[in-house]
């Protein structure tokens, strides 16, 4: 039940982040930088203490008393996962929601699943998968299993955008997306994809914070024998203030080098839909990691956890990409491939799970 549980989870989290940027299209008049800033401002700054602050009893103490190098680490980690955010914003410009998740989640896939096992065989501490485990359990090769077909899957899934971009004329493929550019997009994807990985770097750094969260809510609670559901949203107050340092920064540079600090207060365009759209977007989006955390309580923060919610993002991102119209007048063998993509993803959770239940 509790692998079951965790399941839903993070599906429930891979929804709302393969579904977060759709609100951004109903955002009227604005550029690029004006609506990623303030949805962003919700997803980093807003949302992120108001869920600590009802689920965690004296989260703000639990930050202040933390060790300094942990501070630090999880705050760093944000910054580098923070590159990577941005970079995910022009991936979707110039991909679409379909496509650019399939290319870019693959890379986080990998390297956030994979990167903290490794360092863990170096750095061995109690209650964390190392990459030994992975390769000596039966459990961890049907997970190692599941990662390696979830890869197969994101490259079935960038041939059949390979095949999209050679049948499709440039007029048709830019009536679902304005921007697309198959080469700007996979260079950026690939990019963003590496760097996003860093945001399960920092869950790793921050998991002090949540130990102390834990402790707190098992004193309180004698009689349960879980983990607490919510712990990690203490992690994420730090580490998204990395994501918003450097998304703050790029977005006021872009504002000044293209002059669009008169969206804001252009009486032309909706002011307050606009915002309510970003908002809408922006706590969407950090539910993505709201549910990873209690997903996470229940399947632990190794490489299931992670393969499961960027899987789950890759197969809504995918509905998304059919709803919104981005694979409309593409060969059947092009509908085919990508189908078959997401097929493939589909069964590395399923091993996945698998292997974690057997664990």
């Amino acid at each position: 039940m509790q692998v079951i549980s965790g399941i839903i989870f993070h599906f429930i989290g891979g929804f709302a982040s393969g579904s977060f940027y759709v609100p951004y299209k109903k955002v009227s008049g604005w550029h690029w930088e004006n609506y990623w800033l303030i949805g962003g401002s919700f997803s980093w700054l807003i949302v992120p203490p108001i869920a600590a602050w009802i689920t965690i009893p004296g989260f703000t103490e639990i930050i202040a008393q933390t060790d300094t190098s942990v501070f630090w680490w999880t705050y760093f980690w944000g910054v580098l996962w923070g590159i990577g955010g941005l970079m995910y914003g022009l991936g979707m410009r110039y991909l679409g929601m379909s496509l650019g998740n399939s290319v870019l989640l693959g890379f986080t896939s990998a390297f956030g699943a994979l990167v903290p096992a490794i360092y863990y065989n170096f750095h061995p501490q109690d209650g964390k998968t190392t990459f030994t485990d992975l390769l000596a359990t039966s459990w961890g090769r049907i997970v190692l299993a599941g990662i390696i077909i979830c890869l197969l899957g994101i490259f079935i899934c960038g041939r059949a955008g390979v095949l999209k971009e050679k049948e499709l004329p440039e007029a048709k493929k830019k009536e679902s997306i304005k921007e697309f550019n198959l080469v700007k997009g996979l260079i950026v994807c690939i990019i963003s994809g590496i760097l996003s990985a860093c945001f399960n770097y920092g869950i790793e750094a921050g998991s002090p914070m949540a130990e102390v969260a834990n402790n707190m809510w098992k004193a309180a609670h004698p009689s349960e024998t879980t983990n607490f559901l919510y712990r990690n949203n203490v992690i994420y107050v730090v580490l998204l203030w990395g994501g918003l340092t450097t998304n703050f920064v790029w977005c006021m540079i872009l504002n000044v080098r293209n002059k669009t600090f008169g969206d804001y207060t252009n009486s032309s365009y909706p002011l307050l839909r606009n915002i309510i759209f970003c908002a809408l977007a922006g706590t969407t989006w950090f539910l993505q990691f709201f549910f990873y955390g209690m997903g996470e309580s229940k399947l632990g923060n190794g490489a299931s956890s992670w393969i499961l919610h960027m899987a789950f993002i890759i197969l809504v991102a995918n509905m998304w990409g059919f709803a919104l119209k981005e694979w409309k007048d593409v060969s059947s063998k092009t509908k085919t491939t990508i189908i078959m993509g997401v097929v493939t993803i589909i069964a590395s959770v399923a091993l996945v799970g698998i292997g974690n239940a057997m664990k």
